[in-house]
């Protein structure tokens, strides 16, 4: 089958592969319809990934798609049904598994993202195998888009995350930092939580206008001046940071007010990240980070979205064939006019 590999910086391929083959029988396969380029992608794409190896890999943690195959253990799902593939993956076992939160997987070597490594085949590919099928795949409604159910198993779940955890009450003042698919799925899910203005933060501008469409206030010139203006000199109560730069954390912590709540969901490659605890202290800093459990998070996103109180497939702005990998990676990187959410036709 065809399948997008990793060969080394900036240089992603269309590969032939050998066919996925069932796990075991608690496994499926998938024949992915579609699959998404993820802003963590391209911190492979850039050759800061995941993985030590030099040997190409397969690539990509978002999915759509149908059932073609189930292991005999396998109950939820059918061959035939139509199912996302979370980012997230959990061996179904244990009992954070149970609540959900595969990012505490008790079982580590049975738990993963897609596509950052040998272990678990990339989702940018004609078809995927998935381990612990009942765990970790999820139906689809018939209503439910591909670009919508794409966004959904990963860049949706990210942003209410984000904004869940910096714990946003009705009235909240929110600044966002990052209007990539995941920054504009923690503003709209910001909202939904009651903030009473969510503040857009990003240095392209058409990113902004673009978070503008979305309900959010772009904050134009120096963020710093620009938020404590907005907000009477208080900054913001929340500060979610959806891009995982070492100077959009800080600013992240510069933006929050005292008693603030800084939230970073964005994927950071520093092991020793230089935290201002003087600063921390005197404003009396909430500060969470972590790694999404799609699992978790879907039951209410799936509510919201089944109701069309959440949008997600207003982030996709563009669509090339599986084929066309190579050149739909260099147009999300670029971040060139009009670029959001690029997904791959994979049929």
């Amino acid at each position: 089958m065809r399948a997008l590999t990793y060969h080394g910086p900036r240089d992603v391929r269309v590969s032939s592969v050998p066919d996925p083959v069932l796990p075991d029988e608690r496994g499926a396969v998938v024949r992915v319809t579609a699959a998404g380029i993820c802003g963590s992608d391209l911190h492979i794409y850039d050759g800061h990934g995941f993985t030590r190896t030099d040997e190409p890999y397969g690539v990509g943690h978002e999915a759509v798609g149908v059932v073609a195959e189930v292991g005999s253990a396998v109950a939820r799902h059918a061959v035939g049904d139509r199912v996302m593939v979370p980012a997230s993956v959990g061996c179904g076992r244990c009992a954070a598994c149970g609540r959900g939160v595969v990012g505490s997987c008790e079982n580590p070597d049975e738990a993963g993202v897609y596509g950052v490594g040998h272990r678990l085949a990339g989702c940018q590919a004609e078809a995927v195998a998935v381990p612990v099928a009942d765990m970790n795949l999820v139906a689809l409604d018939p209503a439910t888009s591909d670009d919508a159910g794409l966004v959904l198993t990963d860049n949706a779940p990210t942003g209410w995350y984000g904004a869940r955890l910096g714990r946003i009450a009705p009235g909240d003042t929110v600044a966002v930092i990052g209007a990539g698919p995941v920054g504009l799925m923690a503003m709209a899910s910001a909202l939904v939580m009651g903030a009473s203005r969510v503040l857009a933060i990003d240095t392209v501008e058409h990113r902004r206008k673009a978070a503008a469409a979305f309900g959010a206030v772009p904050v134009e010139g120096d963020p710093v001046e620009t938020v404590f203006a907005l907000t009477g000199g208080r900054g913001a109560d929340v500060v979610v940071e959806a891009v995982g730069a070492d100077a959009t954390v800080e600013l992240a912590m510069t933006l929050a007010g005292r008693g603030g709540r800084v939230s970073v969901v964005g994927v950071s490659r520093n092991r020793a990240f230089p935290v201002d605890l003087v600063i921390a202290q005197l404003k009396r800093l909430e500060f969470t980070i972590g790694l999404c459990s799609v699992q978790h998070e879907l039951p209410a996103l799936l509510a919201l979205t089944g109701t069309g109180r959440l949008d997600p497939a207003a982030v996709v702005t563009h669509h090339l064939p599986l084929d066309a990998g190579p050149e739909a990676y260099a147009t999300f990187a670029s971040r060139a006019e009009g670029v959001g959410k690029v997904v791959l036709d994979c049929t």
